[in-house]
């Protein structure tokens, strides 16, 4: 999810993504930044908060679906339909309390020119670890598929200077490298 408002970004794409609103988060797969996985006390206090996400997720939801699923009866309505209602209501308030590393499924499509900006941005040094190791996946997989289309994709600097000036990594011989396969 935190993922996903980096990728929302690039506008001219456009994405399809699970909802969390009316499906169930039985059980929530997430992401462990490499950081937090580095360090084995911050490991165990992350996967603890994920966990407690998790027992709250599931603890709201069945309170809401109890106090919604009652309401729908009062209502008239059959306890069928009660309880289909009751559950969509109540993970739309539950999956609140849901951390931003929760995993989701998306479809993303771009047009190619907008792909290869994405990349530009994307695959440089100074992204985001996360969009930054997808965006490589993709490229790798789009050379694959169009290898002349797709011949100087990367970041900026594997076609031309670093647009970041001070802020460069300074690996731009490395980045040519990796990226001219």
């Amino acid at each position: 999810r935190s993922l996903l408002a980096q990728l929302t970004r690039h506008r001219i794409a456009s994405f399809t993504v699970k909802s969390q609103r009316y499906v169930k988060e039985e059980q929530f797969e997430y992401v462990t930044p490499p950081e937090i996985k580095s360090i084995p006390e911050a490991e165990e206090k992350y996967i603890k908060s994920m966990q407690d996400a998790q027992k709250y997720y599931n603890e709201l939801a069945d309170i809401l679906f109890e106090k919604h699923y009652q309401d729908f009866l009062s209502q008239g309505l059959d306890e069928k339909s009660a309880k289909n209602k009751a559950e969509k209501k109540a993970i739309e308030d539950a999956r609140y309390v849901l951390p931003n590393s929760c995993s989701t499924q998306l479809i993303m499509t771009f047009n190619a020119r907008s792909l290869y900006n994405f990349f530009t941005l994307r695959c440089c040094d100074r992204a985001q670890w996360e969009i930054r190791e997808v965006a490589r996946q993709m490229l790798m997989l789009c050379k694959e598929a169009a290898p002349l289309l797709f011949k100087n994709a990367g970041p900026a600097c594997v076609r031309g200077k670093c647009p970041e000036g001070a802020y460069s990594c300074g690996k731009a011989a490395e980045m040519k490298k990796l990226y001219s396969k």
